[in-house]
């Protein structure tokens, strides 16, 4: 059986990243512990744990709106990103997004180079900026900040789901890891980032997180086209999954807002009540609005609209009042029900609707963001105005650089491995054919297992 060139590669590269931390010195755990809180460690642990649960719960929620041919495949696609980015947060991603500035758009690769320097104590960088807060360790942030870079590809893989090829996917994860998702999140989390300077506030990825996924899932599914009518008609294979994996991400979610405070304070608990406020209130919204349309109320609509409303209020969880979380809930639940009805009526088949839920509600997030926080719009005054200005210049900038470079990233890896998977093996579903396996084989006729065992065989000739 011949090996494909990909797979050698990728196997090759993790032999090198393996032999390569024999020779990487452990940093120090010990330093001093009197400044460290110990409940802002209890409590940025907590939150770790529970940002890291959202990706498992982001694979029951994606699999069980897709057909039965390709539970087990958008699964993986999502569950694997706990692998394959965390290998590579650890080697350079970490140190690319928090490593010493350069430019304001990217940091240092060697400064954390394979953890190195990241331990127990507190990190300064050059020019005196504490990173990651003074009272919880360096490697604490890190394993935090990992889970959201964990997430984020992952989201994207809504928008392309049931047509696309499994080695492909994880090339463009790393593509867009590195190109997209390391670049935004040292303009918007690093102290001398250059959207941070602007004043651009993201409490927790409106920006780095759900734009950028969002405007990524949206070139790809563009890019990658429509899939086969029979496939586009298929039922959910499991709403079920999707109500789980609903409650999953909101649970997670109070780790990703409250506990991006990187405090055990009052800002983590107003960020906890926004967080639940605004997921409730969108859920209720988006039940409302279907029903004053026409439509029956449904676990989909349920789970889909509290997941909006999480979105919605990330980049402000920690600043706005609960009365605005409501607010904000409401007004981009409403939007993003139309986007996702708009886009029903196009001819781009964003599979589970990544752009208009996530891509929407984190670029309006970010918009009513630069309204409502103290410095911004609502403050009445010249400053606030600017500050609202460069709200969105950064929406502009990361809209088009994120769907440049997405485009560019799909396009290089079309060229060495075809992104899209053979109309024989959509066919039969990206379980079977991507993976030798099968979240139910009566879901695959007699007929079709033939015609794609075949295919196999005249290209196996």
């Amino acid at each position: 059986m011949k090996i494909k060139k990909r797979w050698i590669i990728l196997m090759s590269a993790m032999t090198l990243i393996a032999f390569a931390g024999l020779f990487v010195g452990e940093h120090t755990f010990e330093c001093d512990w009197s400044v460290i809180s110990a409940a802002d460690v209890a409590w940025l642990i907590t939150a770790t744990i529970f940002v890291l649960m959202m990706t498992p719960g982001l694979s029951f929620f994606y699999g069980g709106m897709v057909g039965a041919k390709n539970v087990i495949s958008t699964m993986l696609q999502s569950f694997i990103a706990m692998g394959l980015i965390s290998v590579l947060w650890v080697v350079v991603g970490f140190s690319l997004c928090f490593g010493d500035d350069i430019g304001g758009v990217i940091g240092n690769p060697l400064t954390f180079f394979m953890f190195q320097h990241v331990g127990a104590d507190v990190y300064t960088t050059p020019t005196g900026y504490v990173l990651g807060g003074a009272t919880i360790p360096l490697a604490l942030f890190a394993l935090f900040q990992m889970k959201f870079a964990i997430i984020t590809p992952s989201l994207i893989t809504g928008s392309f789901a049931e047509r696309v090829r499994f080695s492909a996917y994880m090339f463009f994860m790393m593509f867009f890891f590195f190109v997209i998702y390391c670049p935004l999140a040292h303009m918007t989390w690093h102290p001398e980032g250059l959207f941070m300077k602007w004043g651009v506030i993201d409490f927790a990825g409106g920006i780095v997180v759900h734009a950028s996924s969002g405007v990524a899932a949206l070139a790809g599914a563009i890019y990658l086209g429509r899939r086969k009518a029979e496939t586009r008609k298929s039922e959910p294979a499991n709403i079920p999954f999707v109500l789980l994996g609903a409650a999953m991400l909101w649970l997670g979610w109070f780790g990703f807002n409250a506990g991006s405070s990187l405090h055990a304070d009052g800002v983590a608990i107003k960020a906890f009540l926004n967080t639940n406020t605004a997921s409730a209130t969108a859920m209720m919204t988006w039940i409302f609005f279907d029903c004053l349309r026409g439509r029956k109320p449904s676990a989909m609509g349920a789970a889909v609209g509290c997941v909006v409303g999480l979105v919605a209020i990330t980049p402000s969880a920690g600043y706005v009042t609960v009365g605005q979380s409501i607010f904000i809930a409401f007004v981009i639940t409403m939007i993003c029900n139309i986007a996702v009805y708009w886009r029903s009526h196009t001819s781009i088949d964003d599979a589970l609707d990544v752009f208009p839920t996530h891509g929407t509600g984190g670029i309006f997030g970010t918009v009513l963001t630069g309204i409502f926080i103290q410095e911004g719009l609502i403050a009445g005054t010249w400053e606030g105005f600017v500050v609202f200005l460069y709200h969105l210049l950064a929406i502009v900038i990361v809209f088009a650089y994120t769907f440049a470079m997405s485009w560019l990233g799909y396009r290089l890896i079309d060229l060495m491995i075809p992104m899209r998977v053979s109309a024989y093996s959509e066919k039969v579903g990206l379980d079977f054919s991507q993976h030798d396996e099968h979240y139910g084989l009566a879901h695959i006729g007699e007929r079709e297992l033939a015609e794609y065992e075949e295919h196999i065989r005249e290209k196996m000739k």
